[in-house]
Formats: structure tokens, C-alpha cells, sequence
């Protein structure tokens, strides 16, 4: 299955709660929950009676959108999650925020994940110094995200616009060197994304 190309805000209608795929104008009353919180489609004035498949299949899908990753790709971290000690459902949860993308994302630079996925494949990023845009690329821990020299002009606006939004606990943004760190891998607590990743395991797991 392809990338999800279509309405961002439909996905959020369908899954009806915000995903936040459209940063700060999810926050605002432009947001399509706020006008039609209703699943997209004439039958969806209908509600109908969800099938305990259809729940394990909405939380996939949701966790899928949240991320913007494809079917394949969900299926390749489960497969690692399966792999790795602990809880299966976090370890997933944590493969995801290990991403590239989510990194930058999480570290205000940019104001979604789709526009952090679009920078990064811009090629405006260094990872210990190397060229990185491949935003499904996984970082570990103490390894350092920096901005290339030449694309510093690129974030100046958005440097201002989002310096004062606050930052996740385990991402370490030195402003001085406009550098990432990873200071430690994410907790289920610090990971706010509103799944059930227990129904995931169980879609795959059947």
C-alpha cells in the first residue's frame, strides 16, 4: 500500500480525534473536528456498530496516519518490536520516535511531522556529520542531528515561530550550535500519541 496522498483532515475525521497532521492549525477552529467531527461520507451520519476487528484495524490505522508511514513499513517495525525485550506494544511506540522525521519534529523544527518529513528529504540535516535524508532512518541515543551550514537561513523564520512551543523531555535542542540530541529513549509516558498499541498487537498477532 502507497503513502496516504490524500486530505490530512479526513484521516483525523475518520479516526474522529485530532492526529495533529497540520500543526498549529489543528489548534485552532479551522480544525476539521471542530466543524464536522463526524467520519467523512453520507453513511457515516449513520453510525453503525464497530466490530472487534474494526477496532484493532482503526487503532493500525490511526498509529499508520500519526506517523505517516505505509503498510509495509508498519509491518517491518512490528516485526522489530516483536524481536526486541519488553512490552511489544511500547516497543513499537518507540521505534517510531526514534524516526528521523520525528526527531526534528519533536525538536521544533518543524511544525508537523509531514513538513519535518519534507526537510529532511531536502537534505538539510547532518547526523554525526554525515548527510541524512532518509527520514525513516533510526537514531540511537547521544547520536547529533545538525543543520547543514548552507540551509541555516531555512529556519530562521521558524526558529521564531516556534522557540517558545515546548519541546520533548528526551530530545535536547542546544540553540547555540543548532544541534539534536537524543538524551534518552522515550518512556510510554512521554510518548502522547492516542493509541491503544495493545489492539495493534493483536491485529498483527493474529
Amino acid at each position: 500500500m502507497s503513502r496516504y496522498r490524500g486530505p490530512s483532515c479526513k484521516l483525523c475525521r475518520r479516526a474522529r480525534e485530532k492526529l495533529f497532521l497540520k500543526g498549529d492549525r489543528c489548534q485552532t477552529a479551522k480544525c476539521a473536528i471542530e466543524k464536522r467531527n463526524y467520519p467523512p461520507g453520507y453513511r457515516a451520519l449513520k453510525p453503525k456498530k464497530i466490530s472487534e476487528y474494526g477496532k484493532r484495524l482503526r487503532e493500525k490505522q490511526k498509529l499508520r496516519f500519526y506517523y505517516g508511514v505505509t503498510e509495509k513499513q508498519m509491518r517491518i517495525y512490528f516485526a522489530k518490536a516483536s524481536k526486541k525485550k519488553g512490552i511489544t506494544g511500547h516497543n513499537l511506540l518507540s521505534l517510531f520516535e526514534q524516526r528521523l522525521d520525528n526527531i526534528v519534529f519533536r525538536a521544533n523544527m518543524g511544525k508537523s511531522r509531514k513538513d519535518a518529513r519534507q526537510l529532511v528529504k531536502h537534505s538539510h540535516f547532518l547526523v554525526n556529520g554525515k548527510k541524512a535524508d532518509i527520514p525513516s532512518m533510526l537514531i540511537k541515543k547521544e547520536d547529533v542531528i545538525s543543520i547543514k551550514e548552507k540551509s541555516i537561513t531555512v529556519f530562521k523564520d521558524l526558529f521564531d515561530i516556534l522557540k517558545d512551543k515546548p519541546k520533548s523531555s528526551w530530545v535536547v535542542f542546544n540553540d547555540s550550535e543548532k544541534s539534536i540530541t537524543v538524551d534518552h529513549g522515550p518512556t510510554r509516558e512521554e510518548i502522547d500519541v492516542p493509541v491503544d498499541e495493545q489492539l495493534i498487537v493483536e491485529f498483527y498477532s493474529k
